[in-house]
């Protein structure tokens, strides 16, 4: 009765839905030890009462196989009980047992089943199913006039829910006796009927009934006639298999299973297939697990209890991947909200999400980021440009696009040397010996302050890495610049003195803060920093995080102070620039290498002598 209801609830499927049910035998084989008139013709009769038990005259006809319409086959039990309702099939005269089964093609659900006998029914039977294709099988009930005596177990007449029952073993009626049996009577009637209780109790692969027992008409003869002589054999009118598709509440109508082949029978026009057409996103053959791009929450039954589709929700893949999988650690760690995890990023993306370019790809902001051309290759010169010590290939800033260059070296690109710098090379590009400007390609001065000449040269080219920190990532990245390279520039050392001096700079905002990268612009640099502690801030609302500072030229030489190392703390104290929103640095700015003592020291300042 759950199932059926689910099923007529909601036709179009928006809820829990299941698919029509029917007769499961129409249009497969039953199959029995034995049928009567195969080993050759057989006589027989069967008896019939009338209201008061008295025996009718017996019906006697002869059965062979050989004959159409003499035989009695299996088959005869799964045709169409009301176009051929005097139809049955008939066991042979000596078998004292007998088995009826139904071999499925796949899992269904069984809801019941309805024997209609022609001979009285069985003193004993047993109803059984198998889950595994008949490796194992289970009772479903025991039939017997004594339970106790039969099978040693209590009788569901005087035990409710007992495995057992005598309320159809009677002989009487003597013809058109039925057997009745419903998968989810007491206990399990008030299940959902897509649990995995009740899935315990409904799924089927194969059926069999076992008759253990058969017994005549005991019928009374009509006096003076002596006591008709038993007419001891199975006959059964139809076997009746009520279920449908197992589809867990996802599917309201079903396909056959591939390679799957109705049998014909009279009568019979409809056949209960058993490959679910999936509803709700999900997919298998019996819509047991999520289709591929829909595994962001774990799989569930629909409840057949409430109606709700216990739909599967979509990846957030950004349109870059066409299935995903459910990862219960990343469901765990949503707090039980998303753990989908998309399979093989496409479009030069990756991520839980394929939410970022891949490390040598940047955003393009000019697309959709859904769009396949969103990740842009780096453009990083080959020769300008510095390598990470992970990997040989260049990588840029994922969201800009801007390299990390060598030393001397300017331009998104890194493609040309700094002004002041000459000789555009794997090493990236040398100080000129000049007061100002030189031949970029030559180094030759090309003013008449040549004759000042400057001793500094700059440092090898050396990556710094904080191993405390991951490199792999921009935001972790250390970065390479020309800031790192002073070459002829030379800033003054800063110490903090007398705190009135401090405060009067004015400073509008002080900082602790790790310089990321840097990325130098003839006129100034834009420097990416991680703010760690904001001990000031007055204008701007400055946050904890990412953000970029802005160094001002102090000469006309491509000379930037104070030098900001890669990798490295500072306490910075400067000046807002309220209208653009950006953080200065310049020499009036204070920049010191972080040190705690340091930052204890300028927030007393802050604190008791700027106030």
């Amino acid at each position: 009765a759950g199932v059926r209801g689910v099923a007529a609830a909601s036709s179009p499927c928006e809820k829990a839905c299941n698919p029509r049910m029917g007769n499961l035998a129409h249009g497969r084989a039953l199959r029995t030890d034995t049928a009567c008139g195969r080993r050759g013709a057989e006589r027989f009769c069967s008896y019939s009462e009338d209201a008061q038990r008295r025996c009718r005259s017996p019906r006697c006809g002869r059965c062979s196989g050989a004959h159409p319409g003499l035989s009695h086959p299996p088959a005869a039990m799964a045709d169409s009980p009301f176009r051929l309702p005097r139809t049955w099939w008939q066991a042979a005269q000596d078998a004292l047992q007998e088995t009826i089964r139904l071999d499925l093609e796949t899992a269904f659900y069984f809801t019941h089943l309805i024997m209609v006998f022609k001979s009285p029914r069985p003193a004993a039977m047993v109803l059984e199913r198998s889950q595994d294709f008949g490796e194992t099988w289970k009772p479903y009930k025991y039939f017997a006039a004594n339970c106790s005596a039969t099978f040693g177990l209590e009788d569901d007449v005087r035990q409710r829910g007992a495995i057992c029952t005598s309320r159809y073993s009677s002989p009487f009626p003597c013809t058109g006796g039925e057997v009745i049996f419903r998968a989810l009577s007491p206990p399990y009637s008030a299940e959902d009927p897509y649990s995995a209780e009740a899935q315990a109790q409904l799924r089927i692969t194969n059926l069999r009934v076992r008759l253990l027992q058969r017994q005549g008409c005991p019928c009374l003869p009509p006096s003076p006639a002596p006591q008709p002589p038993a007419a001891l054999h199975y006959a059964i009118y139809d076997f009746i298999v009520k279920g449908s598709c197992f589809c867990n509440g996802h599917a309201d109508h079903c396909a056959p299973v591939a390679g799957f082949r109705p049998l014909k029978a009279a009568g019979v026009f409809q056949v209960v297939h058993g490959k679910c057409m999936c509803k709700h996103n999900t997919a298998g053959p019996h819509c047991q697990h999520c289709a591929p791009l829909y595994n962001d929450q774990p799989w569930q039954a629909a409840d057949g209890k409430t109606g709700a589709p216990k739909e599967c929700q979509s990846c957030k893949c950004n349109g870059h991947a066409d299935t995903c999988h459910f990862d219960m650690d990343a469901w765990l760690a949503s707090g039980n909200r998303s753990g989908g995890v998309c399979d093989n990023c496409q479009h030069n993306t990756e991520g839980q999400h394929c939410q970022r370019c891949k490390l040598g790809f940047y955003r393009d902001l000019r697309r959709p980021f859904s769009a396949p051309d969103a990740c842009k290759p780096c453009s990083c010169h080959p020769v300008g440009s510095a390598v990470l010590p992970l990997g040989p290939r260049p990588f840029c800033d994922p969201s800009t696009g801007d390299c990390p260059c060598k030393p001397g070296v300017a331009g998104p690109r890194c493609d040309h040397c700094l002004p002041g710098y000459w000789g555009f090379g794997a090493y990236g590009c040398r100080p000129c010996h000049c007061a100002r400007s030189c031949d970029p390609l030559t180094g030759d001065c090309l003013s008449s302050s040549s004759d000042v000449t400057w001793h500094n040269e700059a440092p090898p080219f050396q990556a710094v890495l904080n191993e405390s920190e991951p490199t792999w990532g921009w935001e972790d990245e250390q970065g390479f610049s020309a800031l790192r390279h002073s070459g002829k520039c030379e800033c003054k050392e800063q110490v903090l003195g007398n705190p009135k001096v401090f405060c009067g700079m004015k400073y509008t905002y002080v900082i602790k803060t790790k310089i990321l990268s840097a990325h130098d612009k003839g006129s100034h640099a834009e420097v990416s920093v991680k703010i760690k502690k904001v001990l000031k801030s007055t204008k701007l609302k400055i946050l904890r995080g990412k953000r970029t500072l802005y160094p001002e030229s102090w000469t006309n030489r491509g000379c930037t102070c104070p030098i900001l190392n890669p990798g490295l703390e500072y306490l910075v104290a400067g000046h807002e620039d309220v209208r653009t929103g950006r953080l200065i640095v310049n020499m009036k700015s204070f920049v010191h290498q972080w040190k705690s003592a340091l930052g204890r020291k300028v927030l007393e300042i802050l604190k008791r002598d700027c106030n």
